[in-house]
């Protein structure tokens, strides 16, 4: 499965959705952006049960500002509409596939309760809960 384009209009829906989706911000004049780029769309072709989606945070400054983005290549992971995982920097291969095993094997009920605490907590105004 190739990858995707994301825009302001269609980001919320694609990773709200079930299941899990990878994304890329990046720029075209960034070096390591553009070593990211093929391993990404590597790892795409080899997980077609994974949506793979890219950002371009020239085109798209006002989302890669409200997703926090302050450096790129950065890579986030939702898996049911959750957020699981956010790094900047180009990963290799290896690691990318380290990524996608580790958001395959979380447990999403312990996720969620964790997610609900949190919440929780921030409505009460309150620090949220240690993790396990």
């Amino acid at each position: 499965m190739a990858t995707i384009e994301l825009t302001a209009t269609d980001f919320e829906k694609s990773v709200t959705e079930p299941g899990i989706t990878l994304v890329d911000f990046w720029a075209e004049w960034c070096g390591p952006c553009k070593q990211f780029g093929p391993i990404f769309e590597a790892a795409s072709e080899n997980h077609g049960d994974i949506t793979f989606a890219k950002v371009d945070t020239d085109a798209e400054q006002a989302l890669a500002g409200a997703a926090g983005i302050t450096s790129i290549p950065t890579l986030m992971a939702f898996r049911d509409g959750v957020l699981v995982f956010a790094q900047p920097g180009a990963l290799p291969a290896p690691a990318l596939e380290q990524v996608i095993e580790a958001v395959r094997g979380l447990d999403m009920d312990e996720v969620h309760k964790q997610v609900a605490a949190a919440q929780a907590a921030a409505e009460a105004g309150e620090a949220p809960p240690a993790s396990e």
